[in-house]
């Protein structure tokens, strides 16, 4: 896949609408989140018709705050896992892939906790709370397990109605690509609320 990619949320929908586009703005992935599911299960589309499931991401426990999601291929081969950091992400959202053999790959953080603090305070306002997603913008770095040098941005671009972020800068993801991706759009899904 080249990079940067975009994802985008529709924000006006129920359940979250997530469409992946890679730099030449071709359609990679579309996942549509189901609604009042105690569990999470997403499937991951190669396209928005809903024909061709590429992945499937399972929660391994029902609304659970370190839950673990299992990414697998339709066929249910493990493809990796990412897990929650329970109490780390109180403060600071946090996130570690790993690969399909049980190994700590990577490890996504947001960049600025203070920027969901600000978002907080920002909402109550009533009425210029609704622009909280045109101005606070979260970001999120990658980075590889046991180093402190990051692989992959994930930032916030401004947009009202609808949530985009862009996927930036890869640094030797290599056969991880895929992984990493389906790791930082379950991260993204479960983070969409906030900035």
């Amino acid at each position: 896949m080249r990079f940067p990619v975009e994802v985008r949320f529709r924000t006006l929908a129920l359940a979250a609408k997530v469409s992946v586009y890679d730099a030449g703005g071709a359609l990679r992935y579309f996942v549509r989140q189901k609604l009042f599911k105690l569990k999470e299960d997403v499937t991951v589309y190669a396209d928005e018709g809903e024909t061709t499931p590429v992945a499937h991401i399972r929660a391994d426990r029902v609304l659970d705050f370190s839950a673990h999601y299992h990414v697998t291929t339709p066929a249910g081969a493990p493809i990796g896992a990412v897990r929650r950091r329970g109490r780390a992400s109180l403060w600071r959202a946090t996130y570690e892939v790993v690969r399909a053999d049980g190994t700590l790959a990577y490890t996504l953080r947001e960049a600025n906790p203070w920027v969901k603090v600000a978002d907080g305070l920002f909402q109550q306002i009533p009425i210029v709370g609704l622009l909280s997603g045109y101005v606070l913008h979260p970001r999120y770095v990658l980075h590889r397990a046991g180093d402190d040098a990051p692989a992959l941005h994930v930032r916030k671009e401004a947009a009202l109605f609808e949530a985009s972020y862009v996927l930036s800068d890869p640094d030797g993801l290599g056969g991880d690509e895929e992984l990493v991706l389906f790791a930082t759009l379950m991260a993204l899904v479960l983070e969409r609320t906030r900035g």
